[in-house]
């Protein structure tokens, strides 16, 4: 049995609540991530116009995935000592401070450390803010809000780097317009207001669901809602990587190969909503499932993809939509089952499933392509896509949750 903290009382969460939180929450992101995604390119690009070797620069990069996952177990703790909004707006304001300070400091060895301290206020963020929105979000349209956060989530992805080659590289305006928008994320974080909170000691039960404890209660709770969430990560984050060397390796040019990656990304960004609006009106347990038959066909037309360009376009759209998919739906479910510290416990077991899954994709796959490129790329990918599939058709437990 799933033990869940005391939900927050049903009036103090009206619709003016829920809508001025909403509002703030999509706001800030937008700003945050749009402003985050510009800065981000920016360092890796002046690092390797300094002649660091892509090894550095790569170990660079993951410096702020390293903060994520060392924080990731801890969010819970810091949210609930600090309620939802405070850890929003803390998690808004560190990395604003650590950008200033690469901005201003020429050290790139501290702007590792900074880079790593701004990826653990991401995990903040992300936690806070997805369990944020799954809470606000009225039960009866609660795929649509999340569907909508997570398509604006992607749309970040492609305006920062957009607005970063607007306004170029080299131009010393680009840091502080990327900092500008962080800044003005981190004052829209005011605008969510004061939301219900109960402390993990104060709950009916007395238990404290926090930590470690917290994460492991969740997964023995869903177990397959997490093993979604790592074929979600595997296929959208982790694989999109890997798909131009795929595409050379399949003799596509480098611009074919290149447009795979805007294909998988176009998937991601358009079909959270459609998808989300979908799971309220039909049953989410059939929407997952088709979402990760999808995967899984993908998977197996793969072959075909060689001699047909077209094909690896659709399947590489077809692996960002379904992917991001079943993210978003096992969040909609997250936020249908639980409340409180439950419910970040929940989703800190969703990013760090979703994260896994996104690291040992590339990791994996390069080590397919290399040693078995006609079979074991295929058969890997086929073998976790088969197996999310199998664990969500073998899975009851979402035909008691739909009706919440």
């Amino acid at each position: 049995m799933q033990i869940q903290s005391v939900p927050a009382p049903a009036q103090a969460l009206n619709a003016d609540t829920r809508r001025r939180g909403l509002w703030g929450i999509f706001l800030s992101t937008f700003l945050e991530l749009a402003g985050y995604f510009m800065f981000g390119p920016l360092l890796v690009l002046t690092l390797a116009g300094r002649g660091l070797g892509p090894d550095v620069v790569g170990l660079f990069t993951a410096t702020a995935w390293a903060g994520v996952l060392v924080a990731t177990p801890f969010a819970s703790h810091w949210v609930d000592q600090l309620g939802k909004r405070r850890s929003l707006i803390v998690s808004a304001a560190v990395p604003f401070a650590a950008f200033v300070v690469i901005a201003l400091v020429d050290s790139p060895w501290l702007w590792a450390g900074l880079y790593f301290v701004a990826g653990v206020a991401s995990s903040l963020r992300w936690i806070a803010a997805e369990a944020t929105v799954a809470e606000l979000a009225p039960p009866d349209r609660r795929g649509r809000f999340v569907g909508l956060f997570e398509t604006m989530v992607g749309t970040t992805f492609v305006v920062g780097p957009a607005l970063l080659a607007w306004v170029g590289t080299a131009n010393p305006v680009a840091p502080w317009l990327a900092l500008a928008l962080i800044g003005a994320g981190l004052l829209a974080t005011y605008l969510v207001p004061d939301l219900p909170h109960v402390h993990a000691a104060d709950t009916h039960d007395g238990h404290h669901h926090l930590g470690l404890r917290g994460i492991l209660t969740a997964v023995k709770a869903a177990p397959v809602i997490m093993i979604a969430g790592f074929v979600g990560g595997f296929f959208e984050s982790g694989i999109t990587s890997l798909l131009p060397v795929y595409g050379l390796a399949l003799g596509f040019t480098a611009a074919a190969a290149a447009l795979l990656l805007s294909a998988s990304g176009l998937g991601s960004s358009l079909m959270m909503w459609p998808l989300g609006e979908l799971a309220d009106r039909i049953s989410r347990r059939a929407v997952f499932i088709g979402c990760a038959a999808v995967t899984l066909a993908g998977t197996l037309l793969l072959p075909l993809a060689a001699s047909t360009t077209w094909l690896a376009w659709g399947i590489a759209f077809l692996w960002g939509s379904a992917g991001g998919a079943l993210y978003t739906l096992a969040m909609i479910e997250i936020g249908t089952r639980n409340t409180g510290t439950a419910l970040v416990s929940g989703t800190s077991v969703l990013v760090l499933s979703y994260t896994l899954g996104g690291m040992l994709a590339p990791a994996l796959g390069g080590l397919m392509l290399k040693w078995a490129p006609t079979w074991g790329f295929t058969g890997l990918l086929g073998a976790v896509a088969a197996g999310g599939l199998a664990a969500l058709i073998a899975d009851r437990s979402m035909r008691r949750t739909q009706a919440r």
